[in-house]
């Protein structure tokens, strides 16, 4: 029974009673991750940033700023996202999901409000500080929140439920660019691209509509369990029945394949989803009907297509996680790698082929599985390390998230701004780019086949012991 003389932000305070309908918490991790998925949407805003001096994206004054330099902003942000999973991952486990989610709706919403100062003032270092940083820290302590619950919840269904935790992360991005766009329209009128003012009301939306997880998330009593279940490992003799401490845990091997294998995934779909607005108005602009359109229009198609994204990956997450509960999670990211490869390495021939429609399609299905490799990594650890800490261990393992956010978008602009320097122009300026992602899913389909059970030795002995507050 919940603890009525505690805080109302304590774990104790969240725990439900007899009866309980699981399914009533997954909407509370979806209020979180719809929220913190506008960063994937952080591609609209690349060119109005761009802009703030000069007014006019086709011809930037000497003092705009650069594209590189808009996107550190994302990096920064995908940095922290990873470290302050990996710094707070245990005292989420100690506090309980309402303190933390709590933490992630001021960090974020208070991110965009810091970030908007910066972007009035023309300060890049307040940009990246506010976005960036306090807002990054918002992104990976929201990020975590939810996942540990509800692998406790759907104990029966781990990759269901985690698709269903990490689903919002990806359609993010289908609300926030819109979203982002319509507000930079609105306000236009009143700030330099309407950008400044754009940043305040999607902080105060964002904070607001984060509470709705905040207070309606529970956590199920230790010792419950759904009815009639009963642990299964037929499809997937790497499924543990003992625990693994999140410190024991990145002493193995298998939490470093992990590691890699995620590295490759993100690195390679986060360089497309960065650069997803301004690759398929130069997709666009090479095709004969693209040629006559303004600027005006190519901007609404890329919103269009970073929307269209977002809801494939959102997709994604649930589909192939869930699938991952049929097949296992070892054999799915081998799907993931292998399919990934030959889309990648089809692309370029597409978009400079001008086939708009099958290019839009390829984009579609590579950007489902990178999101389908981000919702079957908590499943594939429970399934390794156990459940307890769980959330830990992912917090740890994101990481590799943290370097993919530096390193992806490094070789786009690297190797893109080299094919510009080089003259090509179009989809030609992006086609070292995916041979390149094709070689990082390569190395990431190795990383997945070397991955085995968990030796014993790193498991806890004897009955685990949960932290206090904790599981």
């Amino acid at each position: 029974m919940p603890d009525t003389s505690a805080g109302l932000l304590d774990r104790s305070r969240t725990v439900a009673g007899p009866g309980y309908n699981r399914w009533l918490v997954p909407p509370a991790a979806l209020a979180i991750h719809l929220a913190i998925g506008q960063a994937y949407a952080f591609s609209v805003f690349n060119k109005p940033l761009g802009s703030l001096i000069s007014g006019d994206p086709a011809h930037p004054a000497p003092t705009d700023w650069t594209p590189g330099q808009i996107g550190w902003t994302f990096s920064i942000a995908i940095v922290l996202l990873g470290l302050s999973a990996a710094i707070f991952g245990k005292w989420l486990e100690r506090v309980g999901p309402r303190k933390a989610m709590l933490a992630s709706a001021l960090c974020f919403g208070g991110g965009f409000l810091i970030g908007s100062y910066g972007v009035h003032i023309h300060s890049l270092p307040l940009l990246y500080f506010g976005y960036g940083f306090v807002g990054g820290i918002g992104l990976g302590i929201g990020y975590i929140s939810p996942v540990s619950t509800l692998i406790k919840w759907f104990p029966d269904r781990k990759g269901v439920a985690t698709g269903m935790a990490i689903m919002g992360f990806g359609g993010g991005a289908m609300i926030g660019s819109p979203l982002a766009v319509a507000l930079m329209n609105h306000f236009k009128g009143s700030a330099p691209q309407g950008v400044a003012p754009t940043f305040i009301a999607m902080g105060i939306i964002y904070l607001l509509f984060m509470q709705w997880g905040v207070w309606t998330i529970r956590v199920p009593a230790d010792d419950w369990k759904p009815a009639g279940y009963v642990p299964s490992t037929d499809h997937n003799a790497m499924i543990t029945t003992g625990n693994v401490s999140a410190d024991n845990a990145i002493k193995t091997p298998q939490f470093w394949l992990l590691w890699v294998v995620l590295l490759c995934n993100v690195t390679a779909g986060i360089g497309v989803l960065e650069t997803a607005s301004p690759l398929i108005q130069a997709v666009i602009s090479g095709t004969e009907k693209g040629k006559g359109m303004d600027t005006a229009a190519l901007a609404a198609a890329g919103a269009g297509f970073v929307g269209l994204l977002s809801l494939f990956n959102l997709l994604g997450r649930f589909f192939w996680s869930s699938a991952s509960d049929k097949i296992g999670r070892k054999p799915i990211y081998l799907v993931y790698f292998g399919l990934g490869v030959i889309l990648y390495a089809l692309a370029p021939t597409l978009g400079l082929g001008g086939q708009l429609t099958l290019f839009v399609v390829v984009a579609c299905v590579i950007i489902s599985m990178y999101g389908g490799g981000f919702s079957t990594a908590p499943a594939y650890l429970s399934d390794l390390f156990g459940k307890y800490q769980v959330g830990a261990i992912h917090g740890r393992l994101l990481t590799a998230w943290s370097t993919a956010g530096v390193l992806g978008p490094l070789i786009v602009h690297s190797l893109s701004e080299g094919r510009k320097a080089a003259g090509f122009t179009g989809a030609a300026a992006y086609q070292t780019v995916f041979y390149t992602m094709a070689g990082l899913l390569a190395v990431g389909f190795l990383a997945d086949l070397a991955v085995t059970a968990v030796n014993a030795k790193y498991q806890e002995k004897g009955p685990v012991v949960a932290e206090a507050g904790g599981h």
